[in-house]
Formats: structure tokens, sequence, C-alpha cells
């Protein structure tokens, strides 16, 4: 519960507060009341994705850079997180702050983004270091785990440090007793861009490293893609697997049904969904996040 000395701003208050008080910030990561558990009422976590700007990837079905509109975009998440059944947010800090600030992430289950050094688009895109939270900073915040992107592209050395890094990352969340939230991706580069191999074996493949990764997997969850065989997938591991919701589609009820018939494994534990809810075809984002709440009963 925020307290008197840390009360919610409004959206036209946050430059300014930003500007003159910055000490409000961490005031108010301090103050935030914290969640008991990482599963909701539905006995599954849902979070909706804001992690993808510090990528530099902006884009949102037909708009280039919808996701650079930051009122919008914050709009949009207080529209989500505010739903019933919606469990918390995944975002890098400027986005998590900028939404404590706004008081909506009480009681939420909140995740941050640890390697966005991968510039999407770059030719260093591979190489992706960690320039978000690390494991102190998750804690210090009172966020509840870290999550890192993992992509391995057999022909680029930059995959070994990453690799690396991530081992690490897992270790100092795990260290901490904090989620370490792993999203792999087997890649390759097609005209000079990456592209994640999406095909059941890359995905196994991909899924079975990433749950290698650290001295303890306690604390590890993976963020995994949802493909065609999603029972060989999800047999790959015993780690929690939330599913990654992807790219927004034209058909979005074609789309959740291909998360239900995910969902009906248990080793599935939950989603993490970002353009998908907060920029649905029809713009109903309320609308959006209400369907997919009700695949996770």
């Amino acid at each position: 519960m925020t307290t008197a000395s840390t009360p919610p701003v409004g959206m036209d208050e946050l430059i300014a507060t930003r500007l003159r008080e910055p000490h409000r910030i961490v005031a108010a990561a301090a103050a935030r009341r914290r969640p008991d558990r990482l599963v909701g009422t539905t006995g599954r976590l849902l979070l909706v994705a804001a992690d993808h700007p510090a990528r530099g990837a902006l884009r949102a079905g037909e708009r280039a850079v919808a996701m650079g509109d930051r009122p919008e975009l914050l709009d949009r998440l207080c529209t989500a997180v505010s739903r019933p059944g919606v469990d918390g947010v995944l975002g890098t800090a400027d986005i998590v702050e900028d939404l404590m600030m706004l008081g909506v992430l009480e009681d939420k289950v909140v995740i941050g983004s640890m390697n966005r050094g991968g510039l999407a688009g770059t030719v260093f895109e591979i190489d992706d270091r960690f320039t978000g939270y690390t494991a102190g900073a998750i804690a210090a915040a009172g966020l509840q785990g870290g999550k890192m992107l993992l992509r391995i592209d057999p022909d680029d050395p930059s995959t070994a440090p990453t690799l690396q890094s991530c081992a690490e990352a897992v270790d100092a969340l795990a260290g901490h007793g904090l989620m370490a939230m792993v999203e792999p991706f087997i890649c390759q580069r097609v005209e000079g861009r990456v592209r994640n191999v999406l095909s059941t074996e890359a995905v196994v493949r991909s899924a079975a490293v990433a749950a290698g990764l650290g001295g303890t997997s306690a604390h590890t969850w993976l963020k995994l893609p949802v493909v065609p065989d999603m029972e060989q997938v999800l047999a790959a591991t015993m780690l929690p697997v939330l599913l990654l919701g992807g790219e927004v589609a034209a058909d979005s009820g074609a789309q959740r049904d291909t998360w239900r018939k995910a969902l009906a494994f248990p080793t599935a534990a939950g989603m993490v969904v970002g353009r998908s809810l907060l920029y649905p075809p029809d713009g109903d984002v309320a609308g959006a996040v209400d369907a997919t709440v009700e695949l996770m009963t």
C-alpha cells in the first residue's frame, strides 16, 4: 500500500517527479506492497510484457513505432495490469518505475528485464549484454525476479559470452531467492537479420540448454514460444514454463486457440504476453486481456 509520503502520481506528474523529486521513485519501490507468491488466483502466472522498447523493438502490428509513444504505452499497461486475473508485469527499470509511481503495481509480480544490449536489427544483436537490471538491483527494488533473453546462433561466437552471462545471472538471482526467467531461442541470420527458428526440434533444444544454466535450477522458469508440437516441447523440462504470446496476430481468436491447447499441458505454468494484449487489432486492451485470463482457468 502506498504511504502518505509516497502517494501515487498521475500520468502528467511523472516528468515533473523525475525532474524535481527522483527520490520518490526509490520511495515508491520501498513502499510497494509485494505479493506473497508468484502464482495468482488461477494457480498460474499471467504477466504483461513491456520490455521491448529498451531493445529498440517498437513495432506492434502495422505500427512501426507503436511502443515508442510512452504515454500511450503506459495508459495501455495501466488498463492491462488492472484487469482481474493479471498477476503482474515484465519490464525494464524505466517502465517499471513509471508504473510504480502511477500506483498500479501493488500486490503485483514484477519481473525486471536484464539483458537488452542486443539491439534489434544490429550487427551485434547476438551479443546480448546485460544492460538492464542486475540481480542486486532487482532485489533492492523489491521485484520478484529477473528475465533474460538467450539467443543461440551456431554461427555467431557472441553466443558463448551471452550463455555465460545468463548462467551467472541465474546464480545471482537464486542467491537472492528470486525467479530467473530464461527466454531461449535457436537463431540464424537471414539476409543479415536475426530470425528465431521456431521448429519443434529447435525449441526443444533451446529449452534443454536454458534449463541447465547455473549452479541451481531451483528458481529457474522458462519462457518458450508456442509451436505446433507443444507436447514435445513441454516434455523437454520439469521446470515451470511460461508461454510466449508472440507477435500481434490478425486473428486474435485463432491465436488464443493455440494458447489454450498449449496451456492444457501440466508444465505450462502460465503466460507472458506483450503486444498481443497491449495492441490488439480491434484496439480493445481490456477485452484482449479478459479473453486471455479466461484461458488461465
